[in-house]
């Protein structure tokens, strides 16, 4: 069966206070459209549409950032859901499969459940998610008979006996494409809102002899970000499943809590994650690897057996193979870091080359900018950087080359040999004890003016 995906993006999310649209607010790294397009991929879709409204062009440009092919409509009046999901219609003309209607500011529908909605298309018309809500609210309610769906009931138009209903409507409809634009076709705006509703489709369809069931989900799953508070809550849910699914593939975490995820995050088996660890979008660690407490990570690849941090800072472009070490206050950024190199403490390695089992000294630090360009360091392997080198790029040290402790390096250091830049120290005998006399003094007249 041939899927589309309709993706509803327009509202303005007033409750945010935001100028930015609803939906590219973000959780774990990446807008809540992202995550909703993420879950209809599960259907491998054949087209998907996002109909967008407020800050449409924005909107639109992260759409497509996440999928090149997707088309956006414009809803330039929100006039409901069913109005919104017409927006396809021009979109979608002609298209012979099921569309399959998703929101924007609703991120967490699982692929199985929608793989669900799909198996129960071959048997019904129309097929609804549904949740049983711990507290139902106001949330539409489904009125069922058996296995069919009559009809659904939005909170304002219901009666007091249908809201007792506890079965509730989490507004992702599936259905043959021309078929849902056809019963949008007959829906009104005869309703206490205005509006006209998508959920109005369902007893249009009964009338038509056609049949409407529900698959149910958990209610976690339909969770709705319509304000700061519910996106706080959005971003805990993802944490929370999203470490349970790593201990669950064999990663440790120490302190699940304290370890913070991107919606992309990968990680090998095996790995150990300590304490207050950040992990920014883009970042894939190989197994058996160590992430030590304090460490930000983001854009990054960490090889089989490395170790990273304390207080590490692994910024995009970073390449670390396997059984690297990368210690405390150490940053690298746009630098490859091959086979058993050392980078532990105090150094800052960044558009660079390290070759295999090199070291690299305390407080060292690749000059890579010029106020305009960025130049690159090449290091050889088995080299040692002495501590407190400035390597100025664009610049060479070849393989078991050694750079002196102090040295500022701005030529080429060919392979074995040692390359020492610094001043020459010159003794003062005594000058420390006159100097140190001289500024007491100043310091006691000071304090007697006082």
């Amino acid at each position: 069966m041939t899927v589309a995906l309709i993706v509803l993006a327009a509202g303005k999310g007033s409750r945010m206070k935001s100028d930015r649209p609803k939906v590219l607010h973000p959780v774990a790294h990446a807008p809540l459209l992202w995550h909703a397009l993420r879950a209809g991929a599960a259907l491998a879709p054949e087209k998907t549409v996002v109909v967008a409204g407020h800050g449409a062009e924005k909107v639109t440009e992260s759409a497509r950032a996440y999928d090149e092919a997707a088309e956006v409509v414009l809803q330039a009046e929100q006039l409901g859901t069913a109005h919104a999901v017409a927006q396809a219609r021009p979109a979608l003309a002609g298209f012979p499969g099921d569309a399959v209607v998703l929101y924007g500011d609703t991120p967490f529908i699982s692929a199985t459940t929608l793989q669900a909605m799909t198996a129960a298309r071959q048997q019904h018309d129309i097929v609804v998610l549904g949740f049983e809500a711990a507290d139902p609210g106001r949330y539409g309610r489904l009125v069922t008979e058996g296995d069919r769906l009559l009809r659904i009931v939005e909170f304002k138009d219901a009666t007091e006996e249908e809201r007792a209903i506890r079965l509730c409507n989490s507004g992702v409809i599936a259905a043959r494409a021309q078929t849902l634009f056809s019963l949008i076709d007959a829906v009104g705006n005869d309703n206490a809102s205005g509006e006209y509703y998508l959920t109005d489709i369902v007893s249009i369809a009964a009338q038509k002899g056609l049949s409407a069931t529900v698959v149910p989900c958990p209610e976690a799953e339909t969770m709705g970000v319509n304000s700061r508070a519910d996106l706080a809550s959005a971003e805990a849910a993802f944490q929370a499943r999203a470490r349970a699914t790593l201990m669950e593939e064999g990663v440790s975490l120490q302190a699940p809590e304290t370890v913070h995820l991107a919606w992309d995050t990968v990680v090998g088996g095996d790995t150990l994650i300590e304490p207050n660890v950040v992990f920014g979008p883009g970042v894939r660690i190989e197994g058996g690897a160590t992430i030590r407490a304090f460490s930000h990570l983001e854009g990054c690849h960490v090889g089989r057996d490395a170790v990273v941090g304390p207080y590490a800072r692994l910024r995009p472009g970073a390449e670390l193979a396997q059984s690297t070490r990368i210690g405390n206050f150490v940053e690298i950024k746009n630098a490859r870091l091959a086979q058993g190199v050392k980078v532990n403490h105090l150094s800052y390695i960044g558009d660079a080359e390290i070759g295999a089992c090199s070291n690299i000294g305390a407080g060292t630090v690749t000059c890579n900018y010029d106020g305009v360009f960025k130049h690159r360091t090449v290091i050889g392997e088995e080299a040692f950087i002495g501590s407190d080198t400035m390597l100025v790029a664009p610049v060479t040290v070849g393989d078991r080359a050694m750079t002196g402790s102090g040295s500022t390096i701005t030529r080429d250091v060919p392979a074995g040999a040692l390359a020492v830049a610094r001043a020459d120290q010159v003794n003062k005998p005594g000058l420390a004890l006159r100097l140190f006399e001289r500024l007491r003094a100043q310091k006691a007249r000071l304090s007697t003016k006082d």
